[in-house]
């Protein structure tokens, strides 16, 4: 199962596709890396379905809307071919069309690895990792955290508040240049207790000894073991077949550069 791989492994098996995918111009390329994306996401990996789509399908419209606004604004050096259609006083051609497709596809797939990424990554065991696969700075990486574990005590100090004004007969505000006016008045006490919350956790910290070094012990060892690399190689590999099916096809472009048979 994804869940179970290192975090670090999995954030370099979601980074270094995602580079690469970045040269492919064309439409093949990004549309099987897509698949498998989706594949492995809804097979290896414990993702609620439902959830998923809700996160998805936003950001699906926002990649659509970019390839439109592509195909319209196209270089002249990418819009070759015949017109397809006219809108307005844009003309959409077959060179501009694949261009716009060719980006909605990998906006898709970047889409798609980010969710994967979320969706099965603890964050104290992707700090964890980071401190001691990436050797990153505990300093840094437990005030992330810290951070991190503040949201959703704001959020229910949020609704506390909003709870005891509508105790005390403060009514709701009508629009929403009242509302941001109201907001306000639930800043400075959100605000207030943060400042005490993180005062009493940095004297928590350094009350137990936290220094911030980086030679330091932990109660939960993170490991990389063979399983981790083979699910990095293996979405590096998937992205070569993807690569190669597409140069096969004659369809892969690199750059502007068609390069296939």
């Amino acid at each position: 199962m994804i869940e179970n791989r290192n975090p670090s492994m999995k954030a370099l098996a979601v980074l270094i596709p995602g580079i690469f995918l970045s040269f492919s111009f064309d439409m093949i390329t990004p549309f099987i890396y897509l698949l498998y994306i989706l594949a492995i996401t809804f097979i290896l990996a414990s993702v609620p379905l439902k959830k998923w789509f809700l996160i998805f399908m936003p950001l699906s419209l926002f990649a659509t809307s970019l390839a439109w606004m592509t195909m319209l604004y196209t270089d002249e050096s990418y819009a070759t071919g015949d017109v397809i259609f006219t809108f307005l006083w844009f003309e959409v051609t077959t060179g501009s069309a694949e261009v716009g497709i060719s980006l909605a596809l990998r906006s898709l797939c970047f889409i798609a690895l980010s969710l994967l990424f979320v969706f099965t990554t603890n964050p104290t065991k992707f700090m964890l990792s980071l401190m001691q696969q990436c050797k990153l700075s505990p300093k840094l990486t437990y005030g992330i955290l810290a951070g991190y574990r503040f949201l959703p005590m704001l959020q229910h100090e949020f609704e506390l508040l909003k709870q005891a004004h509508r105790i005390r007969g403060i009514s709701r505000a009508e629009g929403w240049q009242n509302r941001l006016q109201n907001m306000k008045q639930y800043a400075i006490p959100l605000l207030a207790n943060s400042i005490r919350k993180a005062e009493r956790v940095a004297i928590a910290m350094e009350s137990k000894g936290f220094t911030g070094e980086r030679e330091r012990t932990y109660y939960h060892r993170m490991k990389v073991n063979r399983k981790d690399w083979i699910f990095l190689f293996g979405m590096i590999f998937a992205l070569i077949i993807a690569y190669y099916t597409s140069y096969q096809l004659g369809y892969l472009n690199i750059f502007g550069n068609e390069i296939g048979k």
